[in-house]
């Protein structure tokens, strides 16, 4: 076992699991993790829930009770997903105490058939946020269009935000201006700004698989020599951004009254490509205030075999900046490479929440 885990806490930087399942709760695995493995936080997706609900009958007794009250199958989803919430949060709220509200964060979807709706976005995170009623919890909400006022506007109401599906520096400059508003808001409204936190999740390994498929397909040495290297240079171009963004001094006025900073976390860090090593979106991005979720297979690997040198973001935006260039410069549109993956990561979630909608119809009609 390398020290892997213990270094990136010890960068600055927060292990976040991305994965949650009644078994990992009823087993004491998820409390095993934050022992053994620096977990300090979880994060979940519908299709995370999907997956647990296929497994095992961990959740037949809630189900079969659900069933016997004839309850629709919205509601049954929102039972079943934030019994788990809040019993991880629960978990995690010992980290919750100790990081001063900063870690020990458990994130809930709003329902993924809302990314194109404001409004009831809007609402959505309202009522998941009473339903959980936790302080420890965050409410994501994609980063579209449509989501970046709901970013605002549910900030505004004190509820803290995980930022999810983000895949260009545009778009998170957007959503870091939408943090600025909420918070802003926030205060306006009275806001503690102190318990009110946000992440910023920037997919990467999406970002290799969309890219890497283009340059084979371009077929050239220059476009054989940049496989693999957009979304790492593209994450540490948007922590770039980031340290532009909280070093300035529209957020040196917030941050006076209490407020912290809407921090980078890694997402999509499985490696999808067998040819690259299995902790490249962990070891490639390590630096201080920012969050890597990881899910078990990339949590295992980083403990097992991962070697953390220090800071591996800062001291590459030159290089970044360069193979950010090169594709252009192949033919990779990048602008039609985020299009498309947000387009796409809406529908992955809409199509897992379907799914889920799907299986706990069955098992309802199977255990009422």
């Amino acid at each position: 076992m390398s020290t892997a885990l213990k270094d990136l806490a010890e960068a600055g930087q927060s292990i976040w699991l991305d994965d949650i399942s009644r078994d990992r709760l009823r087993t004491g695995n998820l409390a095993g993790l934050m022992s053994t493995h620096h977990v300090t936080g979880v994060t979940s997706n519908p299709t995370i829930f999907d997956k647990a609900l296929a497994e095992g009958d961990a959740y037949d007794e809630q189900v079969h009770a659900l069933g016997v009250r004839g309850v629709s199958v919205g509601e049954a989803v929102r039972m079943l997903t934030a019994y788990d919430i809040r019993w991880a949060a629960d978990t995690l709220r010992p980290v919750y105490d100790a990081t001063d509200r900063v870690d020990g964060r458990v994130s809930l979807e709003v329902d993924p058939r809302l990314a194109r709706e404001t409004e009831r976005t809007i609402a959505e995170a309202r009522s998941l946020w009473w339903l959980v009623d936790r302080p420890n919890l965050m409410i994501k909400i994609p980063a579209t269009v449509e989501g970046l006022p709901a970013i605002t506007q549910v900030l505004g109401h004190g509820i803290s935000v995980n930022v999810t599906l983000i895949f260009s520096l545009e778009r998170y400059r957007e959503v870091m201006e939408a943090f600025l508003e909420g918070m802003e808001l926030a205060r306006a409204n009275g806001h503690d700004l102190s318990r009110i936190q946000s992440v910023a999740s920037f997919f990467v390994s999406r970002v290799d698989s969309e890219v890497d498929k283009r340059l084979k397909a371009i077929g050239t040495d220059e476009a054989e020599r940049l496989l693999g290297r957009a979304a790492i240079a593209n994450a540490r171009l948007a922590y770039q951004d980031y340290e532009q963004v909280f070093s300035a001094d529209r957020w040196k006025v917030l941050a006076a009254e209490g407020a912290t900073p809407q921090r980078p976390l890694w997402a999509s860090t499985g490696v999808k490509d067998p040819s690259y090593s299995d902790t490249r979106y962990v070891t490639d991005l390590v630096a201080c205030g920012t969050v890597n979720t990881m899910p078990q297979a990339t949590l295992d690997a980083t403990a097992d075999h991962g070697e953390i040198t220090g800071d591996t973001v800062r001291a590459h935006y030159a290089e970044a900046q360069a193979d950010m260039d090169a594709l252009r410069e192949v033919g990779v549109d990048m602008a039609d490479v985020v299009l498309h993956l947000e387009n796409e990561g809406v529908v992955k979630f809409v199509d897992s929440w379907e799914s889920l909608l799907g299986r706990l119809t069955m098992k309802l009609d199977e255990l009422a």
